[in-house]
């Protein structure tokens, strides 16, 4: 294996019914040399689209136990761009970002801490695919995704 491929392949998507709204996530981990490959997906009641993809990456990449050659494939440009170009700048301005000329806690801090964790203990690179343009493994994480979110269709607040 080149030292520049991937050991694994991290394939990812998030959907939500509104935004925000119920939603779901999931990933495809397949490792190509042995041929094993594991899937989940889960859903949230309350979410937004944004957040599903980036829970998305990191229950993928909370599966690798020691450090790990990943392409993480994914039609997120907000996960992308977020780990390529705003992590360094947020950390750097203590997890906030420049709006409006002032100095604002970013959204969903929460995973992008644990993704920048994750990213820091990995040799990961991210490339892009477009959504719902037929790349097999994008379909299959989109579809598993809906389906986690579709039992939460229909609920009313308050458990009805």
């Amino acid at each position: 294996m080149a030292s520049d491929e991937a050991e694994v392949l991290l394939f990812t998507d998030g959907a939500c019914s509104g935004n925000p709204g119920p939603g779901g996530w999931a990933y495809i981990l397949r490792h190509p040399g042995s041929g094993r490959e594991s899937r989940e997906s889960g859903c949230d009641p309350a979410t937004t689209n944004n957040r599903m993809e980036l829970v998305a990456a990191v229950r993928g990449l909370s599966q690798l136990k020691r450090r790990t050659r990943v392409e993480l494939v994914t039609d997120s440009v907000y996960v992308g761009t977020g780990i390529a170009e705003w992590l360094p700048r947020w950390k750097q301005q203590g997890w906030k970002r420049k709006e409006g000329g002032r100095l604002v806690p970013i959204k969903n801090e929460d995973l992008w801490r644990e993704l920048d964790r994750l990213v820091a203990a990995h040799d990961v690179r991210f490339t892009h695919v477009a959504g719902h343009a037929g790349h097999p493994e994008n379909e299959a994480c989109d579809r598993m995704a809906v389906a986690a979110y579709q039992p939460l269709l229909g609920r009313k607040p308050g458990g009805r």
